[in-house]
């Protein structure tokens, strides 16, 4: 399969995801609680972008592009709902204050959008040079979606993360928010703040969700550039598309049933794409049809809301002194 990504589209969709990053910090400078209107224009704006960048595939490379694209945002997109529950537990295990929420997604989808890429080169350079690569990617899928529908309810626990515990471990501690700041010194000692460790679990949990997300977009398209640009679309619009449907997640009930689903059907097509030939539109369809479906389940059969982890006790400090800025 030919691959529609030139080096120029490369550097230039690099060059226009490094802009629109830095206007998006450009105009979040000051910490600040992120209203609905606010999330709501930026979740639309998100949206937008990636349907034109979509309508422009589209015109200049084909239809089969342009479904490939939009499939791929779809399924990435309803995939990261799974990282905005992370998000939520996080943010209350953690006692993050809302005016520096925004600050940490942003630094957490940067690293995200960092790892996707690595994550990409890697699986497209293993299907190129192996071919038998779809069939243990395909099992993957398909155990993880099981895995997804046998669970009645995500279970997450930040104090069993293993970066998060490795970062307790060997990382000096502030024993209290600096404001935004991930780093402060105290005592003539550069310390890491509770915030950092946030960003830490949020970066350590991505790279789990990128063992699903990587392969499921790979069993619609085996261009890399379509991959790349669908799963990069889909993260950026995640900070907003949090603050504007936090509310709602726990409410998603069968959302787990739909994503688990969708992840046995991609799994499944890609492990026999050998003998039949599923077609983009129908891959769309069936994708659309299991989300929605799930989702609006969800809202017509709404479950009492659960509980969240206790917050955590702020780790201890050895030393004192006054913090300063540092990060």
């Amino acid at each position: 399969m030919t691959t529609v990504g030139t080096p120029v589209l490369w550097i230039g969709f690099t060059l226009f995801i490094l802009a629109m990053l830095a206007l998006d910090l450009g105009l979040h400078r000051q910490a600040h609680v992120i209203a609905m209107r606010e999330a709501l224009g930026w979740s639309v704006f998100w949206i937008l972008l990636a349907l034109v960048f979509n309508a422009g595939v589209w015109v200049w490379f084909g239809p089969e592009r342009g479904l490939e694209f939009l499939t791929g945002y779809l399924i990435e997109k309803s995939l990261s709902v799974d990282n905005l529950f992370v998000f939520l537990v996080l943010f209350r295990y953690f006692a993050v204050p809302a005016a520096y929420q925004h600050r940490v997604l942003f630094w957490g989808i940067l690293g995200a959008i960092i790892s996707r890429g690595v994550f990409i080169v890697l699986g497209a350079a293993l299907l190129s040079a192996f071919h038998w690569v779809i069939y243990p990617f395909g099992a993957i899928l398909i155990i993880s979606g099981v895995r997804m529908l046998r669970s009645e309810e995500q279970e997450i626990h930040p104090e069993a993360n293993p970066a998060v515990r490795l970062a307790r471990r060997v990382l000096p501690l502030t024993s209290r928010y600096a404001g935004a700041r991930f780093l402060v010194r105290e005592g003539g000692r550069l310390r890491a703040t509770p915030l950092f460790l946030v960003l830490v679990a949020i970066e350590a949990t991505d790279i789990v969700f990128a063992l699903d997300s990587i392969p499921a977009i790979f069993a619609i398209t085996r261009d890399p550039f379509i991959v790349y640009t669908s799963n990069i679309f889909a993260i950026l619009g995640l900070r907003a598309l949090y603050f504007l449907i936090a509310g709602l997640l726990l409410r998603f009930r069968y959302l787990h049933v739909g994503l688990g689903l969708v992840l046995v059907f991609i799994g499944g097509k890609m492990a026999a794409s050998d003998l039949v030939h599923v077609p983009v539109t129908l891959s769309l369809g069936v994708v659309a049809v299991l989300i929605g479906g799930a989702i609006l389940l969800s809202l017509l059969r709404p479950a009492p809301a659960p509980t969240l982890p206790p917050a955590a006790p702020l780790p201890a400090a050895s030393g004192g002194g006054e913090g300063h800025d540092e990060g």
